[in-house]
């Protein structure tokens, strides 16, 4: 679960909001935020970029709760809303963060991982695929799982595997369709390449073409 974690992020409130002032925060190791929600009202804010980038890191990643402490204003318990991420050098460039409001309930994604090896994959010559990766909920901050496991090995060759086949608790809700394809074991059929036409020829068989030669010439003999 997305436990909290006594981690705490010291940010500074933003004065400057323009693109230049944007890109001199970044140079000096800082991500421009912006904080809403809850009881407070919006807030811009510049957050270390070290101490972000080590909470995505971690094993609740976006999920993850923690107290950002703003100068002049306070603290309080946010999580990641949304980010922008420099699609190069895969840096974080910017984060929405939602201050989490005690009893109120939130819509995340999380991952799913599957666990098992399937019998259609080991008896009968499979193929595992996976159709969707993560899945939306809706549940308390600190009931939200690290990840949603899903156990497959039961799954034979053309079996499939549905959200509605999720175990959890009453504590999440799940907001995709009951019959949302989450897995299936299918075969691989090998594809027949048919041998190469060149452009201006006909294809030929060589061998039947020899044997009815050879047939011609004893004839004529």
């Amino acid at each position: 679960m997305a436990e909290q974690k006594n981690i705490t992020v010291r940010a500074t409130k933003r004065e400057g909001r323009g693109k230049n002032d944007a890109r001199r925060a970044r140079r000096d190791g800082m991500v421009p935020v912006t904080v809403y929600g809850g009881e407070g009202g919006t807030v811009a804010a510049l957050a270390p970029l070290r101490d972000l980038a080590a909470i995505l890191r971690s094993d609740s990643g976006r999920n993850t709760i923690f107290s950002l402490d703003i100068e002049g204003i306070g603290a309080s318990e946010v999580m990641f809303h949304d980010r922008q991420v420099h699609p190069l050098r895969m840096r974080l460039m910017h984060a929405d963060f939602r201050r989490l409001v005690a009893g109120e309930k939130i819509e995340v994604t999380v991952t799913i991982h599957l666990t098992g090896e399937p019998v259609g994959v080991r008896d009968e010559n499979g193929h595992l695929e996976q159709i969707i990766r993560e899945i939306e909920i809706r549940c308390d901050p600190r009931d939200i799982p690290d990840e949603i496991i899903v156990d497959v090995s039961h799954l034979g060759v053309h079996d499939v595997l549905h959200v509605s086949d999720i175990p959890v608790n009453e504590k999440i809700e799940i907001l995709v369709s009951a019959d949302t394809v989450i897995a299936t074991v299918g075969i691989v059929k090998e594809e027949v390449v048919a041998a190469p036409v060149i452009e201006g020829e006909a294809p030929v068989e060589p061998e039947l073409i020899s044997k009815g030669k050879k047939e011609d010439e004893e004839g004529g003999e």
